[in-house]
């Protein structure tokens, strides 16, 4: 959950129409960015900002991670990441996605995350074994149980003694209480060496594949083995980690070329970054991906990314992707949040699918985190999209 700084820019803009057929920009070089699929057209249905007051069950409503939708119940949940303010907690949300974008929205209520014990999660900034950075949640509509993810903890003095706790995914009630956790591959389990995930980039995006039957998590960016993270004049390389639902046992592990950071920072020895920020299934193949990216001075960019997975080799039992001998997943970008025509794009960390809309296109709903900063806004945004075949 990196921190962004941003202006407070917001307005409604009226529907655009989009035919996206751009490619990846600038980023690693790598030939199989491009898949031959056509163009996805897309167009902004519209925007709704989250009032910075909203209070529901004793929680202020901010930094929220991630958003999916129930169909069954009509149900959105959206994860809060702030565990400092209120132990870890998920809202549900009812709101109206159509033609004319979101209206409605109602916080109905909070739950808290609880442990293993029963108890609710403590602050990550305490001390423990059990805490939790929540980062992603997505519905299983199967079991009407929700599958979660947390980047763990990774802090290491200058003496070398760390705290140090595993990223995970977990399983729970909509209730909260805590089913079972998947079983964390041993290459994304936290160290006090310069060796498997960096702080804070882990596990921060999850989805369900197409037929339920596995769980996907993307890394936010790349492991010390895999090389370095992305700046402006190259990318990394990131995992995006498959698990047997009914085992809980991790199965496949696929490289993702991640791009370099797009604007470079102003003054450049400012902050910026890049990373993975969520996934999403399209079908047995192909998934989206959002690059999330941040530049001081420029603001945020966010771009979706189609990733093809045939062809891609699993790299599970590898230590180091710094060879580059493997087949990654192949990408090409489909939609660019800068270019849909919102005045202003916040820290958009997750994304669903919604409702059927009556013209035949699927809708996608984003939503932003805010970080509890006062120059940023909580966004849900609204795309209707015809997804290539």
């Amino acid at each position: 959950m990196p921190r962004r700084l941003t202006r407070a820019v917001v307005a409604f803009t009226a529907t655009t129409a989009l035919l996206l057929t751009a490619t990846p920009s600038g980023a690693t070089a790598e030939p199989r960015h491009v898949s031959g699929y056509g163009p996805w057209h897309a167009r902004l249905l519209g925007e709704h900002v989250v009032g910075k007051d909203v209070v529901v069950d004793g929680t202020r409503v901010g930094e929220l991670s991630s958003i999916d939708y129930d169909r069954r119940t009509g149900a959105y949940y959206l994860i809060a990441d702030d565990t400092e303010l209120a132990p870890a907690h998920f809202y549900t949300v009812r709101m109206r996605v159509s033609g004319n974008g979101v209206s409605g929205v109602r916080f109905a209520r909070s739950t808290w995350i609880l442990r293993t014990d029963g108890t609710v999660f403590p602050a990550l900034s305490g001390d423990g074994t059990e805490l939790a950075d929540p980062e992603s949640m997505r519905v299983d509509p199967r079991t009407r149980t929700l599958y979660w993810g947390s980047e763990g903890k990774r802090e290491v003095a200058a003496d070398g003694s760390a705290e140090l706790v595993d990223p995970w995914v977990r399983q729970m009630t909509v209730g909260g209480r805590n089913l079972r956790q998947l079983a964390t591959p041993e290459n994304m389990r936290m160290t006090a060496t310069e060796a498997g995930p960096r702080r804070n980039l882990v596990f921060e995006g999850l989805t369900l594949t197409a037929d339920g039957r596995q769980v996907v998590a993307s890394a936010e960016g790349a492991r010390y083995e895999d090389g370095p993270i992305a700046m402006t004049g190259h990318g990394a390389v990131n995992r995006l980690t498959w698990w047997d639902r009914r085992s809980g046992r991790a199965v496949r592990q696929l490289a993702y070329p991640l791009d370099a950071i797009p604007v470079a920072p102003e003054p450049p020895s400012a902050a910026a970054d890049n990373g993975i920020s969520e996934i999403l299934a399209v079908d047995r193949w192909r998934y989206l991906v959002v690059e999330r990216s941040f530049a001081s001075g420029a603001g945020n960019s966010i771009r979706v990314y189609e990733v093809d997975t045939r062809g891609a080799t699993n790299v599970l039992r590898r230590t180091s992707l710094s060879s580059g001998d493997y087949a990654p997943v192949r990408k090409r970008l489909v939609l660019d949040l800068g270019a849909v025509g919102l005045e202003h794009v916040d820290n958009i960390e997750g994304v669903t699918w919604g409702p059927r809309l009556p013209t035949g296109e699927h809708s996608l709903v984003f939503v932003s985190d805010d970080n509890f900063n006062d120059v940023q806004v909580t966004q849900l945004v609204t795309v209707a999209v015809r997804p290539s075949r």
